[in-house]
């Protein structure tokens, strides 16, 4: 909080970016969480697709490659976490208003034409991790307008032998707490990332179709 304060204000975007995968990775290792990921780079001003499992996809996300997500609005109005979120740069969405996406499109556009990358989770919700929901595609339009690639990102927690683990799982009725205690009651957890091939937002110009391409790719990365 102390150097969201004071530091972050007053330093360029690109180190913004270098402190929030410091701070992140740091957060990982003290709650004896390992980052493994398949694919060391992610192309510049990608619209990054993920499915939602945890609190902890944004840091396991921002560990690898720092970036700006959008989250509901009602993430501004927590104690605390609201406050850190706005002043991480994250794109807060109105759900269920048409208007207020168009305007969160138009946001995220402008910041993969400026090489950003942007995270969105299209199920809306989160999973206990062994399965993903249907996409939205709404936001989808923002990389259709930048004409940026769309970078899906399958998201899966598992034990060091390779067992399944709902352990970090922030769903239903789980509180912060009742999530963070799961946690920390494992020994070890393999946060695994799996980066799959980028999809052409030129080659499928509809975000429905995107939508389901990135799904599918997202499915096939949890399993494997």
């Amino acid at each position: 909080m102390v150097l969201t304060t004071l530091l972050v204000p007053f330093v360029p975007p690109s180190r913004q970016l270098e402190l929030r995968q410091r701070w992140s990775a740091r957060l990982l290792k003290i709650l004896g969480i390992r980052l493994s990921t398949d694919a060391p780079f992610v192309g510049p001003g990608s619209l990054i697709v993920a499915n939602h499992v945890s609190w902890l996809d944004i840091f396991v996300i921002n560990a690898a490659f720092p970036t700006t997500f959008v989250s509901k609005a009602e993430v501004r109005e927590w104690p605390l976490a609201g406050w850190l979120a706005a002043k991480h740069e994250t794109v807060f969405l109105r759900r269920g208003s048409r208007g207020h996406a168009r305007i969160v499109n138009s946001e995220i556009a402008a910041l993969l034409a400026e090489g950003r990358h942007v995270t969105v989770f299209p199920e809306g919700t989160t999973t206990d991790g062994s399965h993903v929901l249907g996409f939205h595609g709404a936001l989808l339009q923002a990389a259709i307008e930048a004409k940026a690639p769309l970078q899906p990102i399958a998201i899966a927690y598992r034990k060091p032998d390779g067992q399944y683990t709902r352990a970090p799982a922030y769903d239903g009725d789980l509180s912060l707490l009742d999530s963070l205690r799961a946690i920390i009651a494992e020994p070890q957890i393999i946060a695994r990332l799996r980066v799959g091939e980028p999809l052409s937002v030129i080659d499928t110009p509809d975000r429905k179709a995107l939508a389901h391409q990135a799904r599918e790719c997202i499915v096939a990365g949890i399993a494997g």
